[in-house]
């Protein structure tokens, strides 16, 4: 059975990339959201996300009507689940655990208008055990209908689960080109899954089951969070024998078959941040060593926020006629990653509040990729902060601030930009 009708749940970094690219193959294309805004700028033809070429192709494909944006999903042939999936509320200490609430919103969402032949897939980076939570909660909705883990080849609708791979600010040519794992909950589920993925992905479709596919982007991201652990580890080591851990780590990269990873304020985002607890939560007794690299990267916000503190008492050391309230901290970067506007899960937004909790004194937040209407912090502009600082602290590697001049500040380099 052909698709000639797509729709995708959740029309964030990964959902509204993955509908322009099938709606670019002159795909029919329903994206669903809840966020009117969001629907609405879709359907003008715009974008409410920062992400390269992205616009042209939104354009295009709602110009051309192959595109358009719903709040309520409506009848299609496959489904794409692109939602959100936090944590719990925890206390300190405690291990956070995975939060489907919004997989399982999206799944009752769209089980009225399932029909027999669907395929519906679960893109959301998940725990090990969410694609087969997610076909129960289908079935308890449409008792009408089979699935696959009590139907398998036969069931009327087919389930699968295909984990994005993509790094933001390069998400439309990743779509295409990277690989894809593709875990069908039946042989028949993951079949019909390369497909569909088929009308745009160039990159190998690599079938397995749907436990293992949820657990190969865990493993992926969990890999880099204790490389980018070590590196972080590293700097404070570093920092303590009054060493240059940049030098360090370029004069160790030298080696042939070393590759360490830069340090910074912290690990950010929706993937690499949060997707090592997924697997933590499930098997706290097995996975010592990437709990531990959660640890250190949690930590080194606080650690950057100490070098601020003695920072500042450094000035008035220097300075004994000023007090507190006249040190200015600019904060140079918010997003989690370079030249992107996403501020999920962002070190570097959460050490700027820290600071504007605790700092008497005027904070100046840089974020060029962030507008005011879309900050939780009032953005300054470039030019203001750098004159105005007497502490700048760099905390994302934007190319903005990689040939900006400071009028005598004290600069906190944590990205090692400078």
């Amino acid at each position: 059975m052909s698709f000639e009708t797509i729709s995708v749940i959740g029309l964030g970094y990964i959902g509204l990339p993955t509908a322009a690219m099938f709606a670019s193959r002159q795909k029919k294309v329903i994206g669903v959201d809840v966020n009117q805004h969001a629907v609405d700028t879709i359907n003008r033809g715009e974008i409410h996300i920062v992400e390269p070429d992205l616009d042209m192709i939104v354009h295009a494909a709602v110009t051309e009507g192959f595109l358009k944006a719903v709040t309520t999903p409506e009848p299609a042939d496959a489904f794409l689940i692109a939602v959100p999936t936090p944590f719990k509320e925890c206390g300190a200490g405690e291990i956070p655990q995975p939060d489907l609430k919004y997989i399982e919103a999206a799944s009752k969402a769209l089980a009225p208008v399932l029909k027999k032949g669907d395929l519906v897939i679960l893109e959301s980076t998940s725990p090990v055990g969410a694609t087969e939570q997610m076909a129960k909660w289908l079935a308890e909705a449409r008792q009408d209908l089979t699935f696959p883990q009590t139907a398998g080849i036969e069931a009327d609708v087919n389930v699968a689960h295909c984990p994005e791979r993509v790094l933001p600010g390069h998400v439309v040519r990743e779509l295409v080109e990277n690989d894809r794992v593709i875990g069908g909950m039946s042989s028949r589920c993951s079949e019909r899954s390369v497909e569909l993925y088929k009308a745009f992905v160039q990159g190998d479709c690599v079938i397995t089951n749907a436990r293992t596919a949820e657990m190969a982007k865990l493993t992926e991201n969990s890999c880099r969070d204790v490389q980018i652990a070590f590196a972080n580890e590293l700097s404070i080591i570093c920092d303590k024998l009054d060493i240059n851990v940049w030098e360090l780590i370029s004069l160790a990269n030298r080696h042939p078959r070393i590759n360490i990873l830069q340090p910074g304020p912290g690990v950010g985002g929706h993937c690499i941040a949060v997707d090592p607890w997924f697997i933590v939560s499930k098997t706290p007794d097995e996975s010592r060593l990437i709990h531990t690299a959660r640890l250190v990267n949690d930590s080194k916000p606080e650690w950057v926020i100490d070098k601020v503190k003695l920072a500042i008492a450094d000035f008035l050391q220097a300075n004994p006629t000023k007090t507190a309230k006249d040190v200015t901290i600019g904060c140079f970067g918010l997003a989690f990653k370079a030249n992107i506007d996403d501020l999920r899960e962002s070190p570097a937004l959460s050490i700027t509040k820290s600071i504007l909790k605790f700092h008497v004194g005027k904070v100046l937040a840089v974020e060029p990729n962030v507008n005011n209407n879309e900050s939780p912090i009032e953005i300054c502009p470039i030019e203001k902060a750098c004159k105005e600082s007497n502490i700048a602290l760099l905390l994302v590697d934007h190319d903005e601030f990689k040939n900006i001049k400071f009028n005598g500040a004290t600069i906190i380099d944590t990205k090692g930009i400078l």
